[in-house]
């Protein structure tokens, strides 16, 4: 049976619910079993019906909540494959180490164009990296330690997950030079990212290897899920940008949850869960995990 999970982002009471329940009815669904996951703040209603026409019927009332709208079943996801900056992370590496460097306007400018889909992800990438050419590699470990901070919500979901067997995944179009310390400190499992060029101690402005893009991010959804013998539908991709997409696509194409984390327009689009209001402790809460089972 589908269900709708409500997470609000001050309070709920029975009124909101009535509400919620009164939005699905007119949509031609019909409401179950009512429950609070936490007490005036998140609740599910199991229904029968559409999940399209749920998600729609419900949509009115996302300036306060967000929704999960999914399949009672599989609903706790035994895979996560996650984007790094401005999801996983609060920052934009890339933009950090141009403020290094004294050129921050003109990357970040860049980098919010390709986040948005108006540019090529991995022509915006080299762009943006050879401007970075001559800039000290000792500013990476000064950036990591000043400006790199995780998402709030982002070590429990991973450590909630990751106790009950899920398997954790960092892929990024981003640097290893941090990802591998980010996913240490978090708790992420495996980790892929593209590889800066550094040369007598400075960044050469070029990239070593092929370059994560959009397509490898799907790819690496995919590929994790066949590697722990899973279906799609046992998946979590979570992202925030225009290359995050097919990722998101992929998994809720197959029944999993595609989640846009304060996303850009495009991905909401094609998300089956967009958290606007919460942190990614929204994404426990989906999977109908109350916060007395969370691990910090």
């Amino acid at each position: 049976m589908p269900i709708a999970t409500l997470i609000a982002a001050e309070r709920a009471d029975s009124g909101t619910i009535s509400e919620a329940c009164d939005r699905l009815v007119a949509a031609g669904c019909t409401p179950g079993h009512r429950e609070w996951i936490e007490a005036e703040l998140v609740f599910d209603i199991t229904f029968d019906g559409g999940l399209a026409a749920a998600r729609e019927a419900l949509k009115p009332m996302e300036s306060h909540f967000d929704i999960a709208v999914q399949s009672a079943e599989s609903r706790r996801k035994m895979l996560l494959v996650s984007d790094m900056d401005s999801t996983m992370i609060t920052v934009e590496c890339i933009d950090e180490l141009a403020d290094y460097a004294g050129i921050k306007p003109e990357i970040a400018a860049i980098t919010e164009r390709a986040m948005a889909g108006e540019l090529d992800f991995a022509e915006a990438l080299r762009a943006r990296v050879a401007l970075l050419a001559g800039l000290r590699a000792e500013v990476i470990s000064q950036c990591l330690e000043e400006r790199v901070r995780p998402m709030p919500g982002a070590e429990t979901l991973v450590r909630t997950m990751a106790g009950w067997g899920a398997h954790t995944v960092l892929v990024s179009g981003g640097f290893t030079s941090f990802t591998g310390p980010v996913a240490k400190t978090i708790g992420l499992a495996e980790v892929h990212a593209n590889v800066l060029e550094i040369a007598g101690g400075k960044l050469t402005g070029a990239l070593q290897g092929e370059i994560v893009d959009a397509g490898t991010k799907r790819a690496v959804l995919e590929a994790a899920v066949a590697a722990q013998s899973l279906t799609m539908s046992s998946a979590l991709a979570v992202g925030d940008g225009a290359n995050d997409l097919p990722m998101l696509s992929a998994a809720v194409a197959g029944g999993g949850m595609g989640a846009a984390y304060h996303p850009r327009p495009l991905l909401a689009d094609a998300a089956s869960f967009s958290v606007r209001h919460g942190d990614l402790t929204a994404l426990l809460f989906a999977q109908g995990v109350p916060k007395g089972q969370w691990i910090y």
